[in-house]
């Protein structure tokens, strides 16, 4: 009976050229890379996407990764940063989307489409659960980052503080006025 090999050894294998050790680290990694992506992202296709450049560019780069820290936490940093760029680009999308749905072909101002998603129809559940998302959202991005990995990923602060390359005490402070920011923008809803 073999033991798994550790993760140092996956990459010192890999870095070898082993395409074995390459597919037990995705096999290992996929499903928390994607979850990270998906708690940032809130769309399966997207992590999917933002999992799959994760690990091309992990294949592309092993050969510079020296172990000062963990695999997993350069996996949850590329993750994160991967799925930060990509909230980032689409919310460019969005507002370009919007002025062009509002400004009609002769940039005549046209009315909003209808919502077709009737308040009564919501499950109150779910309108919970989106406000709590939208209000994550509006968080500033490392306070979103340190609250989804603690939160969703369930990662210690220390694991937290090695992905976002700061100090425990700064994810302690993140946390802090993430949980602050989110009472504050859900107290409207809970009164």
């Amino acid at each position: 009976m073999s033991s798994s090999p550790t993760d140092a050894e996956l990459v010192a294998q890999f870095q070898a050229g082993s395409a074995a050790a390459f597919r037990t680290l995705v096999e290992r990694y996929q499903g928390p890379v994607y979850r990270t992506a998906l708690s940032l992202l809130r769309s399966p296709e997207e992590a999917e996407d933002v999992a799959q450049e994760v690990f091309v560019e992990v294949y592309q780069t092993i050969d510079r990764f020296r172990g000062e820290a963990a695999l997993s936490t350069w996996l949850y940093r590329l993750a994160t940063s991967r799925a930060l760029k990509q909230q980032r680009k689409n919310r460019t999308k969005k507002r370009f989307t919007l002025l062009t749905n509002l400004l009609g072909i002769n940039h005549e101002v046209l009315h909003e489409p209808p919502d077709h998603q009737h308040p009564q129809a919501l499950l109150e559940g779910q309108q919970q659960q989106q406000q709590l998302l939208d209000a994550i959202a509006r968080l500033p991005e490392s306070q979103q980052v340190a609250f989804t990995l603690r939160h969703e990923q369930e990662l210690s602060y220390e694991e937290i503080a090695a992905v976002l390359g700061t100090s425990v005490s700064a994810v302690e402070s993140l946390l802090f006025r993430a949980r602050q920011r989110l009472r504050q923008f859900l107290h409207p809803h809970l009164v």
